[in-house]
């Protein structure tokens, strides 16, 4: 069910090279002696950046509280991954850190308030997992932690404002949940909170501006979902809000600086490159311009000047390097310079300058390349 996608993409994987950014220069000056010139050259748009240690999809990256990038898990040859690695962006290399005691694929990752990150579930190519463990940047080690209540993947994570984490849906191995986790890092603990309206795994969860949790659509196990539902922290409860204007599963939804959340593609009756906007001060969904490509299992990523960079993912025939801006003003989407490589179910990481970090994926192989917008 949930591991369908994973299941279909092809196991191989494959190192690739990173591709060189200099040239030779040769002047003549005034005095007639030629001077040499080891130049570097300045790319606009995407740069090639150090190349993962691992092959990897469906992993998880987390921008830690120290700039650096902790990425997580996923598949290539493996079915599951326990190995762990982090880029540090001055000086744009990847290293090795801690492996997880657990291998998995499609988990979730967050940061806590502490600076730790929190991974939960998966699948480690055997079992959908309950296990959940703690990485602490301090000393790159892992240590586990309770476990939570039902096992899943392909669920979702979110950090509220009190500092809990809201872990929702997914698939078990033998049915879609509705069911709802609390873990509360001050004590180590989970506990259920209220249940969803809906069963649903690849849907989507953001934290608004309020508090709230906003999930929306996903797959119930026979169909897709327009629905969308909060989750008030307060309350620990769940209601319905206005359902979004086309069934999708495997998009995305992002917060824009103005509160509003745009989901953009994924599929439903088709492949999609619809996109909508919905706005919490008034529970409801409005179409938004159309992406140029129809998409789903791709990123995007709210830039520091508010516009929405999306990348990647798969239409209806190839794996896509083509990127979007879509400006809030106008609701317009603009096609950018594309990747260099074309991927999906890779991660997109907003750095601390502001720069966006794209790591692995697959495109008929597993790739380990990485590269800086």
């Amino acid at each position: 069910m949930a591991d369908r996608l994973a299941d279909q993409l092809d196991s191989k994987s494959v190192t690739i090279p990173t591709p060189t950014s200099t040239y030779e220069k040769f002047n003549v000056d005034d005095s007639n002696e030629v001077k040499h010139e080891h130049i570097q050259m300045v790319f606009l748009g995407w740069l090639n950046t150090g190349s993962m240690n691992d092959a990897r999809y469906l992993h998880t990256a987390s921008v830690l509280t120290n700039g650096k990038v902790l990425v997580t898990g996923g598949q290539n040859d493996n079915p599951a991954l326990n190995s762990a690695e982090l880029y540090d962006p001055s000086t744009k290399t990847w290293s090795m850190t801690g492996s997880m005691n657990n291998a998995r694929r499609w988990h979730t990752a967050s940061v806590l308030i502490n600076g730790k990150v929190l991974v939960t579930g998966g699948y480690d190519g055997t079992s959908r997992l309950d296990s959940a463990e703690l990485y602490d940047p301090s000393t790159g080690t892992w240590t586990m932690t309770s476990k939570m209540n039902s096992a899943r993947e392909a669920h979702t994570a979110s950090v509220l404002a009190n500092g809990k984490v809201l872990v929702t849906g997914g698939y078990s191995g033998s049915s879609v949940l509705n069911t709802a986790d609390l873990y509360d890092l001050s004590t180590g603990t989970w506990t259920t909170t209220d249940s969803m309206n809906d069963t649903r795994y690849q849907h989507t969860a953001s934290v608004l501006k309020n508090g709230k949790v906003l999930v929306t659509g996903g797959h119930d196990g026979s169909s897709r979902l327009n629905s969308a539902e909060l989750y008030d922290p307060l309350t620990e409860t769940w209601a319905t809000t206005g359902n979004m204007n086309e069934t999708r599963n495997s998009h995305t939804a992002s917060v824009l600086i103005n509160g509003n959340v745009l989901v953009t593609g994924g599929v439903g009756i088709s492949f999609l490159n619809s996109a909508e906007l919905y706005d919490p001060s008034t529970e409801t969904w409005t179409t938004s311009g159309s992406m140029n490509d129809t998409r789903f299992l791709h990123t995007a990523s709210v830039l520091t000047n508010g516009k929405v960079l999306v990348t990647g993912g798969q239409s209806s025939a190839d794996y896509l390097n083509s990127v979007e801006l879509y400006d809030t003003s106008t609701e317009i989407w603009t096609t950018i310079v594309s990747m260099n490589y074309a991927r999906y179910v890779h991660t997109a990481s907003i750095l601390t300058n502001g720069h966006v970090l794209i790591s692995g994926g697959f495109s008929g192989i597993a790739i380990n390349s990485s590269e800086l917008y």
